[in-house]
């Protein structure tokens, strides 16, 4: 099992907590073409060739984990040994609720080997295995400012946050650097974790 790296948090993300990581500078990000997806609030999930996993140890058996392997079990044929698809298993509701997503297992990054694939390719390879990706909110040069403005017209009330990252590939040791997350403040606002309340399912759209 390959654990997905931490993403750091972006210096004004609101949502970091004591032992989360932040990022000391914005240099990695200052690029002519950047890219800022929605932060969907799921678990992190790994798709490889021999399966999938989850970014927590915790690998305790959960309703959405069982949605999750027969999902995997339709992609992981077509991946090569040391090929990684990693995104949001959002089957199960936690903080926030969605009443219309377009699949319950969204995409972010491809990895081949420990290269973060360039974001363009991204999109071409989930187009080629079924993938929906995470929904992009902006795209372009990065400005002083960006940041804070797409931290301004979140809906916090239904969006967690958001990730920005280079679009151009990247070594995974370089993550720390080249994308950040914002994540809204008092993002856990129930004491009970996910895996321990009922299950409530997200909705789909059209469903």
């Amino acid at each position: 099992m390959k654990k997905y790296p931490r993403t750091f948090h972006l210096p004004i993300s609101p949502g970091a907590s004591s032992d989360d990581k932040i990022m000391t500078t914005l240099d990695g990000l200052i690029c002519d073409d950047l890219v800022i997806t929605e932060k969907m609030d799921g678990e992190n999930t790994t798709l490889h060739r021999g399966g999938s996993h989850a970014r927590s140890p915790d690998s305790r058996g959960h309703p959405s984990r069982d949605w999750l392997k027969a999902f995997a079990a339709g992609i992981t044929p077509h991946l090569a040994e040391g090929e990684r698809i990693v995104g949001e298993n959002l089957f199960a509701r936690h903080s926030v609720g969605y009443e219309a997503l377009p699949a319950w297992f969204l995409g972010f990054a491809w990895i081949i080997g420990d290269e973060v694939q360039p974001w363009d390719q991204t999109l071409l390879r989930f187009d080629e295995l079924g993938i929906t990706p995470v929904p992009v909110l902006w795209r372009g040069s990065y400005r002083p400012g960006l940041f804070e403005t797409i931290a301004a017209g979140l809906d916090t009330n239904r969006q967690e946050g958001f990730v920005a990252r280079v679009t151009d590939a990247f070594p995974e040791a370089e993550m720390p650097m080249r994308m950040g997350k914002y994540v809204r403040a008092g993002h856990v606002q129930s004491e009970t974790h996910w895996m321990h309340a009922p299950l409530v399912p997200n909705g789909l759209k059209g469903a």
